[in-house]
């Protein structure tokens, strides 16, 4: 499993535009990742679940991959860069 901590990026954290921008980005890397704070963890595919984690600007969550191939941590490099990005200036 890989994990990596990343401050969110968004100003106003993880409503549900980011969350279902993220949650997009994860079912499009065909990995199972899990999203957590110190509160609780997601699915990270599910925009429900993220909102769920009340996860506000500048907070650091944690995001994990359940494989350690390389591909797994190409997709763990972009999902975190994506996360730690403005998703509310994304088009």
């Amino acid at each position: 499993m890989l994990s990596r901590s990343v401050k969110v990026g968004t100003p106003l954290g993880l409503h549900a535009r980011p969350a279902a921008l993220f949650a997009q980005a994860v079912q499009d890397s065909g990995f199972e990742v899990r999203i957590a704070t110190p509160a609780g963890e997601a699915d990270a595919a599910s925009t429900l679940e993220i909102m769920m984690l009340n996860v506000d600007g500048a907070d650091t969550v944690t995001v994990s991959v359940n494989d350690d191939s390389a591909e797994a941590q190409r997709a763990l490099d972009s999902l975190t860069a994506l996360l730690s990005s403005d998703l509310d200036v994304r088009p």
